[in-house]
């Protein structure tokens, strides 16, 4: 992170959730300490959950500051799954308790900020503040999955989180479509248009 280091404060950029087919996008900003480096930090889908969850307790004690931002399943279907990401991460950011001057985001779609953006490719594996933010991101909707589980039983979100897995897959065919469930989706839409 050498050439960032004229810019005190930088924050890293993630999200989870865009591939399933139920529930919110959620987005994390996140600024760490350089007097508090963390070990550890990685691309959140390599990580177990317990040290996912490890590290997200450790991110939230020693960070500068993080925030999440959320897009949900309407807005997902109204703007599509791109501009919902983008939206949740602009909410993550403008919840900071810091302004940053430098937003590093995973991926290449920068999301519109009042400040410089710069997206790097595979960021949650090369910027130890992407992987925060992965990592944060990820812990974060995982836990939203469970609590949404409770609420409509018998998808099995808990389990899959949402992703088209076959189980997901036979339980819409059984059960029907819920309101977390985001109708723009093809495998969704094609329930609702073939029903």
């Amino acid at each position: 992170m050498r050439q960032y280091s004229a810019m005190n404060l930088i924050a890293g950029v993630d999200e989870a959730g865009r591939g399933p087919l139920a529930g919110p996008v959620i987005a994390a900003a996140v600024i760490l300490r350089e007097s508090h480096p963390i070990a550890g930090l990685a691309d959140s889908k390599k990580l177990s959950a317990a040290r996912r969850e490890e590290l997200a307790m450790l991110i939230r004690e020693y960070a500068l500051c993080w925030a999440l931002g959320r897009a949900e399943v309407e807005e997902i279907d109204r703007l599509n799954i791109l501009q919902a990401s983008l939206l949740a991460m602009q909410r993550a950011v403008a919840s900071l308790r810091k302004y940053p001057e430098l937003v590093l985001v995973d991926g290449n779609q920068p999301p519109e900020l009042q400040c410089q953006v710069q997206t790097i490719v595979r960021g949650d594996v090369t910027v130890p503040a992407i992987s925060a933010a992965s990592i944060l991101a990820k812990v974060a909707r995982d836990a939203e999955m469970v609590r949404l589980d409770r609420a409509f039983p018998g998808y099995g979100l808990s389990q899959h989180k949402g992703y088209p897995t076959h189980a997901h897959m036979t339980a819409l065919k059984t059960l029907g479509i819920s309101p977390i469930h985001r109708r723009s989706f093809s495998p969704v839409r094609y329930l609702i248009d073939y029903k």
